[in-house]
């Protein structure tokens, strides 16, 4: 039985209260820019005759100076809902890839894998509370007191408004905020309620030791891969993709989705290596953490594949509306969009490539942070250049993104751990456990 030590306990609502501190003084210092700072700005990023914009959208309607003005003042507001946005999603979807890996463990009657299904369940007992946060950010953008959603105006689908823009018009039978908000809630409220039911079910297996409790386990376990598979397509569109309302793209779903299930195999080794380390995992070995190994290696080269075939597709192709994408972001977004390559790809793939080296518990924890770190900075060129688009050099945004991480990580740190508190860490009910103790990778 793992207790949640008192001072990981510390530390986790140390950081949870810094990044409130941070994220607070960044906020307060967002509310005091000016019109004026705000015009400084602009001459900044636009010294030289860079005028490229971050998203196709902004072509449409006025092209004056105070339509230009206006614009840069709501993507300056943006910066502290976009800010908490980035955490709120890639920890909601870090979260639901994690049981999504569970239930596939499950449905596959994989046997290697049933001694760290508790560190499993206990990071998909974070889904609630990210989408708690969900939740309050959907409710502030239809309300327009946030406006990281650009076709949430009402004038961009008005004919006959300067504003009016013909493609969003298309659009709106998707995109639209009673359908949006009735889509945020069954996102949320499915996968915590799957949560739930598995998280029951995997200790009704334990304490009955039943067949039938286990095939109702195994059951609902399809039943949440078939709910994934729809929802995790449908919220990347949601969250990520309307935010660039003009773009669209066949691959993004899987792109946004791979990037969170690396990030999910990340967090499942790290709480496995410490629970090992602090000696109340001892049955987790070499074996189980080449097989981890493996798959964030898979995982982290999926990602690529993702990103390049996007990428390429859409720069040969040379559409405004589809390159303009990625053009905003080579001209805002150099010091963070080219290089996560280096932390998503080139580092895994020349680190895990060797089968020895999966077995080191020091260089793989390393990867494992290093590719952490590497998705979060993938979500943030997601959300962004969208939102704040090239007014993100700023002390303030740095106060707000620094803050939203440390909150992010401490709540999530002492969510799972304290989920983890009250598990038993092996689940001796279930059938294929002794088959997981003995296991040895055959190669």
């Amino acid at each position: 039985m793992y207790s949640f030590s008192p001072k990981l306990r510390l530390y986790s609502i140390i950081f949870i209260a810094l990044g409130l501190v941070l994220f607070g003084a960044g906020y307060f210092l967002n509310k005091g820019i000016d019109d004026t700072r705000i015009e400084h700005m602009m001459e900044a990023v636009h010294a030289g005759g860079n005028h490229a914009p971050t998203h196709s959208s902004e072509l449409v309607g006025p092209q004056d100076h105070q339509a230009h003005l206006d614009h840069a003042k709501l993507q300056v507001g943006n910066q502290p809902l976009a800010a908490i946005h980035i955490v709120a999603v890639f920890l909601f979807a870090l979260s639901c890839c994690a049981l999504f890996f569970y239930c596939i463990q499950n449905a596959a009657h994989a046997g290697w894998s049933i001694i760290i299904l508790r560190v499993m369940e206990a990071i998909a007992s974070f889904i609630p509370w990210a989408g708690a946060i969900l939740i309050i950010l959907m409710v502030l953008n239809v309300t327009h007191f946030g406006h990281l959603f650009h076709w949430m105006d009402p004038e961009l689908t008005t004919p006959g408004d300067p504003h009016f823009d013909p493609i969003l018009y298309e659009k709106q039978t998707f995109l639209n905020i009673p359908f949006y908000a009735v889509r945020t809630l069954i996102y949320v409220l499915g996968a915590s309620f799957f949560a739930w039911k598995l998280k029951s079910l995997s200790k009704r297996v334990d304490e009955t030791k039943d067949r039938k409790v286990y095939a109702s386990y195994y059951n609902w376990s399809v039943g949440y891969i078939a709910f994934f598979g729809f929802a995790s397509a449908a919220w990347a569109w949601d969250w990520l993709m309307s935010i660039d309302p003009h773009w669209y793209s066949t691959m993004y779903i899987w792109y946004a989705m791979v990037s969170c299930l690396a990030s999910a195999i990340a967090a499942i080794i790290l709480i496995s290596v410490y629970l090992k380390k602090k000696g109340v995992l001892p049955q987790f070995n070499d074996n189980h953490l080449h097989d981890l190994g493996v798959y964030l290696f898979a995982s982290s080269m999926l990602w690529t594949y993702t990103w390049f075939c996007q990428f390429m597709l859409y720069w040969y192709a040379n559409i405004p509306e589809e390159v303009n994408y990625f053009f905003g972001r080579f001209k805002y977004y150099s010091p963070t969009f080219l290089p996560m390559l280096i932390l998503n790809f080139l580092i895994p793939l020349l680190v895990l490539v060797s089968s020895s080296i999966k077995r080191n518990y020091t260089v793989v924890t390393t990867v494992a942070v290093i590719v952490l770190v590497g998705h979060w900075l993938d979500y943030f060129n997601m959300v962004m250049p969208g939102t704040v688009g090239p007014f993100w050099r700023t002390p303030e945004v740095l106060l707000l993104n620094l803050g939203s991480v440390l909150f992010g990580v401490g709540l999530f740190v002492f969510v799972v751990l304290t989920a983890l508190s009250k598990l038993k860490l092996i689940p001796e009910g279930n059938p294929f456990v002794k088959e997981s103790k003995i296991y040895e990778y055959p190669f």
